[in-house]
């Protein structure tokens, strides 16, 4: 049963991978875990069990991607300097959504987030948290949530900083969970077959 958070979940898929697949032939996000699930379908799925409103940022020419995220429940942006990194990217997903009252922001291949971390996340947006970031034995990870003050310095963000900058100049809301989840990424093939 999902969260009516006033908040959107943004789902940033529009990096190239080349750690993965340094031919640049092969789209991580749409590589299979062992369940078959494409990585990216999965972190949207996790996503999606917990928030109304899920926006996927691809970047142009993943059509296939697109269409599997979108297939998924997610609606889908196009981030036209997604090149530049995922400060552009998170830019894109913040314009596309601009009414919301917070963002949820989430990494496709990081596909093992717990859904109660996510709910927790939106939880604490809803209440007026600032950003707020779970921490799992000392270490930051993702998702991070930003409340509605920092639009515009989403907005302005550019480059492969992300939103760093924000996260260094603000309140955190740390939270601590017990999912490893927020800190697994898929960066190699042999991720894929990391347990949950």
């Amino acid at each position: 049963m999902t969260y009516a958070s006033s908040a959107t979940a943004l789902l940033l898929a529009a990096g190239s991978g080349t750690r993965f697949d340094p031919s640049g032939l092969q789209n991580k996000l749409l590589a299979p875990l062992p369940d078959g699930t494409p990585v990216a379908c999965a972190a949207a799925r996790s996503l999606l069990s917990i928030l109304p409103h899920v926006t996927a940022v691809v970047r142009p020419g993943a059509e296939a991607l697109a269409h599997a995220l979108n297939d998924a429940g997610c609606d889908v942006v196009f981030a036209a300097g997604a090149e530049q990194g995922m400060g552009a990217s998170l830019a894109a997903g913040v314009r596309a959504t601009e009414e919301s009252e917070g963002w949820i922001v989430a990494l496709a291949d990081m596909p093992w987030i717990a859904p109660v971390t996510i709910e927790s996340i939106a939880r604490h947006i809803d209440r007026g948290a600032s950003i707020v970031a779970p921490i799992y034995r000392g270490r930051r990870g993702h998702p991070v949530g930003f409340g509605s003050i920092h639009r515009d310095a989403l907005l302005s963000l550019g480059g492969d900083v992300g939103a760093r900058a924000i996260l260094e100049s603000a309140d955190v809301t740390a939270i601590e969970v017990d999912d490893a989840g927020v800190l697994a990424d898929i960066d190699t093939f042999a991720d894929l077959h990391r347990q949950r």
